[in-house]
This record gives C-alpha cells, sequence and structure tokens, in this order.
C-alpha cells in the first residue's frame, strides 16, 4: 500500500470515528431529553394524583412541610446576603456612571426596581437555588438510587416520582417565590442604602415604586413558577439517572447544577423574549 493510499485510509479512519462519536452524543442527547420529559409529566401526574386523593401508598406524613422548610428557611440567609450584595453592586455603579454624565439620580431607583421585579430577583435567587436545593435534590435522590432504595420502593408498590420529586415540587413552586420577594426586597433595600451613603441620593427619590406595572409583577410570578418547576425535575432527573456508588452520586449532583443554572437560564432568555414581544418592547 502507498503511502497517498494510507493516508486517505487514516483520514476515513479518523472521519469513520468522529461519526461514531457525534451519533453517540446525539443518541444520548435524546435519551436524556426523552428521560427529562417523562420525569416531567410523571411529576405533573403525581402532582394531580395527590390533588384528587390517589395513590397514597407510601407517601410519608408532612413530606411536603418539611421540604418547605429545607427549601425555604434553609436558604434565607443564603439568598439575602447573595442578592443583597449584588444590590449594592448594581446601584453603586449605577450611581458611578451616572454621576459621570448627567448627574441626575432621579431614575436610578425607579429603573433598579422594575428590573429587580421582572427579572433580577426570581432569575439571581433560582440560580442561587440551582446551587444548593439541586445539588441537595441530586444527591438525596442519587444515594437512594445507587443503594436500590428506589428499587425497593418500586417493588412496594411506590411510584418514586410521586414519593421523592412531588413534594419537592410544590415546595419548590411555593419557595422559590416567597424567596424571589424576599431577595428582591433586601437587594432593592441594600441598593437604595448604598446610593444614599455613597452618592447622597435622597431616599424619597430613590425608593420610587411609581415605575412598575403590573405585567412586572406577572412576569414575576411566571418566571418564579417556571424555574420553581425546572428545578427539582431536573436535579430529580439527574438523581433518578445516577449510576454505581459514589462517583455516580457525584456526577449527578454536578450534572443537576450544571443542568438546572442552565434551564434557568434559558427559561429567563424565552419568557423575557415573550414578553418583550407581548408588550411590545414596552416592557
Amino acid at each position: 500500500m502507498t503511502a497517498p493510499q494510507q493516508a486517505a485510509r487514516g483520514w476515513a479512519a479518523r472521519i469513520e470515528g468522529s461519526l461514531i462519536e457525534l451519533g453517540a452524543s446525539v443518541v444520548a442527547t435524546g435519551e436524556a431529553a426523552r428521560g427529562l420529559w417523562q420525569v416531567y409529566v410523571g411529576t405533573n401526574a403525581g402532582l394531580l394524583r395527590r390533588i384528587s386523593g390517589r395513590h397514597r401508598l407510601g407517601r410519608p406524613r408532612g413530606e411536603i412541610a418539611r421540604q418547605l422548610y429545607w427549601i425555604g428557611n434553609r436558604s434565607v440567609v443564603f439568598i439575602a446576603v447573595t442578592l443583597g450584595f449584588i444590590g449594592m453592586v448594581m446601584a453603586y455603579e449605577a450611581c458611578l456612571q451616572v454621576s459621570r454624565v448627567t448627574g441626575d439620580f432621579s431614575q436610578i431607583g425607579g429603573q433598579l426596581l422594575r428590573l429587580v421585579v421582572s427579572d433580577f430577583a426570581p432569575t439571581l435567587t433560582a440560580l442561587m437555588l440551582s446551587t444548593r436545593v439541586g445539588a441537595g435534590i441530586a444527591a438525596e435522590i442519587g444515594s437512594m438510587k445507587v443503594t436500590e432504595q428506589i428499587d425497593a420502593l418500586r417493588m412496594s408498590g411506590v411510584l418514586p416520582i410521586d414519593y421523592l420529586v412531588v413534594p419537592r415540587f410544590v415546595a419548590a413552586q411555593v419557595m422559590t417565590l416567597v424567596l424571589s420577594v424576599l431577595g428582591g426586597a433586601v437587594m432593592f433595600t441594600a441598593g437604595g442604602l448604598t446610593a444614599q451613603h455613597t452618592f447622597g441620593v435622597n431616599p424619597g427619590t430613590f425608593f420610587d415604586f411609581s415605575t412598575v406595572r403590573g405585567r412586572h409583577v406577572v412576569l414575576m410570578l411566571i418566571k418564579s413558577a417556571a424555574f420553581g418547576a425546572a428545578i427539582p425535575v431536573v436535579s430529580g432527573f439527574c438523581g433518578l439517572s445516577a449510576r454505581g456508588s459514589s462517583e455516580g452520586v457525584g456526577a449527578a449532583t454536578t450534572a443537576a447544577v450544571i443542568g438546572s443554572s442552565f434551564a434557568v437560564i434559558v427559561l429567563d432568555f424565552v419568557l423575557s423574549a415573550a414578553a418583550l414581544l407581548w408588550t411590545g418592547g414596552d416592557l
């Protein structure tokens, strides 16, 4: 075999290997998307069963209250501190840039509040919850999966999604909204105090609520509901997909943080774009 023929065969082998890897990646992505969709549908079906009073076998008493405490109360300080510092930085930078141009601080508070209500409060809160709550859900469910506790639930006639994901889904829906409101309030207040003490902005001027419209509040509610649904569903899927031993749980936890954070960012873009189109750009 001549050198050109060997080179051609080598290129063909490399191209074939690349195509095989690409096909495997596409198949794996499709299977993951199908599994995620199944978890989402199963979670909604389990929620309907809970509302209708059907299939109560194996459901722990007070599980939703426990998840409300674990997701909400245990995250209050984390959310408040994080969003508070972000609000301080945003207000300081906004005042600094305005002081270099016009020196008119009358619109900073109102415009910051609009952004906080319609975007920053729910999105940043959800991103913080993705790191804490998403990792916790994936680690807990993944540990049960690798120790075959999930299989024991199925053998007992209990649906794992009803038992594990639905309570966390309900709690995340409630607490994402509550923490978004709390975090937004802390964020705006911290920004106002920073503007007052660093640039002498009048609090009466900064704390201007007249710029907030009903559509901003509605968008916040929709985003909180969407993010509160995405975090437990993605994290639950990652936990249920865990394989092996402790390494599999670690991989599932990492995938849950990345996946839920990515889902929050994508949903934020989609919902914000839809709101802009719906309002004709007047958001």
